[in-house]
């Protein structure tokens, strides 16, 4: 039985520092996982460093304690401005804004909900309706905040532009975008991808016995063989994002991080989306990666070792 299918007591609520904490981990998992096409240690892009990750992770944590207590656009503006205090590089925007709402649902007091209904479940019925309380001004804060992050190949939309004040709330404005944009998709959808795909993933994998760096590098490739990636379909053209969803499939047939012809198709990917300024990045799959990790997390993924048995137990 894998942590998610355990039955959860009504009386096992997360406190607000177990999930800054998951939070911070979920970041810090996804950044040092050498995930193709990514920064991760020892692979740095010019403007972006794996220092800037850890710098970011550190940040987040008090605005994500807090996500319980104040409306969803301040903590994602405040976390924004929080790891822009301590890096001048984008390196954790798309992850902000995926991770926050999830904080916000986790921190809910789920008290009389059914105690055999999966964790992860109950945390997607929080986060629905999280996500459908939204206002203009939690619109209006999110703006200000992908403005101070300035995220490259952004471009102009026709409607509700980030550089103009919005006139609807927070989720219609994901739902606009949805159609170009991964993590708007996921507001749009009550994160499909994340708990349809990238959780139940990496719940697989560690349940196969992975270590966390290869059980997120199979995530990470799953997901961006299950769509192109969003943030190269901006910067380098959606033929691009299509043929990295290609490559990223075919490792994954080779065996991925569970064969030698994976691994060294994994190498071969790296060094392939690395080159021209690295357009190639697949940065929305990092971020939908750090959602599935944060979910995992939130329902007692780390407390379980690889085989699938809970630690400590008898």
């Amino acid at each position: 039985m894998t942590p998610a299918e355990a039955a959860v007591s009504t009386e096992d609520v997360l406190t607000a520092a177990d999930v800054a904490a998951a939070a911070q981990l979920a970041c810090l998992l996804e950044a040092s996982a050498p995930k193709p096409g990514n920064v991760c240690p020892g692979r740095h892009f010019a403007d972006l460093r794996y220092e800037d990750f850890l710098a970011g992770a550190v940040a987040i944590a008090a605005p994500m304690a807090q996500a319980g207590t104040r409306p969803l656009g301040q903590t994602i503006r405040l976390a924004v401005e929080a790891t822009a205090r301590w890096t001048q590089s984008n390196a954790n925007l798309g992850i902000v804004l995926l991770l926050a709402p999830l904080a916000k649902a986790a921190t809910a007091r789920l008290r009389g909900s059914d105690p055999h209904t999966r964790g992860d479940s109950r945390l997607r019925d929080e986060l629905r309706r999280v996500l459908a309380q939204t206002t203009v001004d939690d619109a209006r804060e999110v703006y200000a905040a992908i403005r101070l992050a300035s995220p490259g190949g952004l471009g102009k939309a026709e409607s509700q532009d980030v550089a103009d004040e919005p006139t609807t709330t927070l989720l219609g404005a994901m739902e606009l975008a949805a159609g170009r944009d991964g993590i708007a998709r996921e507001y749009a959808s009550a994160y499909e991808t994340t708990f349809m795909v990238g959780a139940p993933t990496l719940e697989r994998a560690r349940s196969d016995g992975l270590a966390w760096d290869d059980a997120v590098v199979e995530t990470f490739l799953t997901l961006l063989a299950a769509g192109p990636d969003t943030h190269i379909a901006r910067r380098g053209g959606e033929h691009i994002a299509a043929d990295v969803s290609r490559r990223a499939a075919a490792v994954r047939r080779a065996g991925g991080v569970r064969a030698d012809e994976g691994r060294r198709g994994i190498d071969d990917m790296d060094r392939a989306l690395r080159g021209e300024g690295h357009i190639a990045n697949p940065g929305t799959t990092a971020d939908l990666t750090a959602a599935a990790i944060f979910v995992v997390l939130l329902d007692g993924g780390w407390r379980a070792t690889p085989g699938g048995t809970d630690a400590g137990a008898q």
